[in-house]
């Protein structure tokens, strides 16, 4: 059985939607890092910070991604073809996971190092 130009090119972009249609690939950031042994706690904060704003647009997409799904789905039910496009990854959910995570072990690297040493004011030093 021999192909045709088309039938070729129809098995290529076949291939290229069913790759596409599954969304990004996640890609968690790591809890423990190697820079964590030297980070100060200016540096601390500022990642907490960054990683919290990353968690709030990772939440917004995560919601875009849900209903792109229920869309997708009931579509789906008139037009097969488009249960392809459903997105069942999480990539934005294990991403935000991640991210927490390393919020919550930052957040005990600072407890640890950043806390300023309390003075204890005695009779001795009031005089």
């Amino acid at each position: 059985m021999r192909f045709t130009e088309h039938q070729h090119l129809a098995a290529l972009f076949l291939c290229v939607v069913l790759g596409a249609c599954a969304g990004r690939t996640p890609a968690p950031v790591a809890v423990v890092q190697d820079r964590d042994q030297n980070a100060d706690c200016a540096t601390i904060t500022a990642e907490i910070q960054s990683n919290t704003q990353q968690i709030a647009e990772l939440g917004r997409e995560d919601g875009a991604k849900v209903a792109q799904n229920v869309v997708a789905g009931v579509a789906g039910v008139f037009v097969p073809v488009l249960w392809f496009a459903m997105d069942f990854q999480d990539a934005s959910g294990k991403e935000g996971r991640a991210l927490s995570q390393r919020n919550q072990y930052l957040s005990q690297i600072a407890a640890r190092r950043c806390t300023r040493p309390t003075v204890v004011i005695t009779d001795e030093v009031r005089q």
